[in-house]
């Protein structure tokens, strides 16, 4: 099955418009990348419009930490999922998406990073709670 991310094929009346042409290769889209909370770290590579690289986080086992108090990043273990903003469901399933409250060994941080298209895990901690 695609997924098609080229122009809206109906009015803003909820018509539908005449096709002056088919559906083009590079308006494919593709399903989301679901970060999963996992025993290592698995990224994918996918190629893009361009001839461009994505790198796309499939699962995570550790995330860079950004401690602000120290001003320095720790890499550390994710221990859970404790709350997810975009869908009640993915903190159960345990999927990590952008602003995303996850438990690492140091505590409750705030993931600042889009896991499914940059590859990578970059939180900041929430000082003043801890998530062990």
């Amino acid at each position: 099955m695609s997924y098609y991310q080229g122009n809206d094929l109906r009015k803003p009346s909820g018509g539908i418009k005449g096709r002056s042409r088919g559906k083009r290769k590079h308006e494919l889209g593709s399903p989301p990348t679901l970060t999963k909370l996992a025993e290592s770290d698995l990224r994918k590579v996918v190629k893009v419009t361009g001839g461009n690289i994505k790198v796309r986080l499939a699962e995570a086992f550790s995330a860079n930490v950004f401690i602000p108090s120290e001003k320095k990043c720790v890499k550390t273990r994710i221990l859970g999922v404790q709350n997810t903003p975009a869908n009640v469901e993915y903190s159960r399933r345990g999927i990590i998406t952008k602003g995303t409250i996850i438990r690492t060994e140091l505590g409750l941080a705030k993931v600042t990073s889009r896991p499914g298209q940059d590859g990578v895990i970059n939180a900041v901690l929430i000082e003043g709670k801890s998530g062990a």
